[in-house]
């Protein structure tokens, strides 16, 4: 089994039921501490091989980059995130998520970790408004030499989008299934 690497895209779609929920949980680095055996399903992997793994191992590369900067800026600071995902499985299919994304808190009271449930995501949002999005997104990442300028031009892209609704992003992202 490949855990690491750009095994080649399969082009072939997983799915998931309306009931299951993928749940893992990562400390602050994003390091995986808990998957749950639909995670280990969707993924291709025991949930158990999963712990001790960086959570970007699912990370599919038509997912833009801006938009895990926006996730990861957001649960440093204590916020809470949802964001439409395309995963990678380990052999090179693929499957879309709802994310749900929160910070877990020590007896301190410091972010010690993150904890994330997925759901199964309307499709036609996806469709209709998700995958031209982040066409657009990636096309302008990818227009850069700097992958870093690049990012930071499809977040400003990301942020007008967002801004342009009236909506702040975690009201703007739960709006399209409306």
């Amino acid at each position: 089994m490949q855990l690491y690497g750009n095994p080649e895209l399969t082009g072939k779609e997983r799915f998931f039921e309306k009931d299951e929920v993928i749940v893992s949980k990562t400390d602050t680095k994003g390091i995986i501490t808990y998957a749950n055996r639909t995670f280990g399903r969707l993924a291709g992997m025991s949930a158990q091989a999963a712990v001790g793994k960086n959570h970007n191992i699912i990370r599919h590369p038509h997912m833009p980059r801006c938009v895990f900067k926006l996730l990861w800026d957001n649960i440093s600071q204590g916020n809470e995130i949802f964001a439409y995902v395309v995963n990678r499985s380990v052999n090179g299919d693929h499957y879309w998520v709802l994310a749900h994304v929160t910070p877990s808190y020590g007896t301190d009271g410091q972010i010690v970790g993150y904890h994330s449930n997925r759901r199964v995501p309307n499709r036609e949002v996806i469709d209709s408004a998700i995958i031209p999005l982040y066409d657009t997104l990636l096309q302008l990442e990818k227009s850069y030499d700097s992958p870093k300028e690049g990012m930071m031009a499809a977040l400003n892209k990301a942020v007008e989008v967002i801004g342009g609704s009236g909506k702040e992003y975690n009201h703007f992202i739960m709006s399209l299934g409306e």
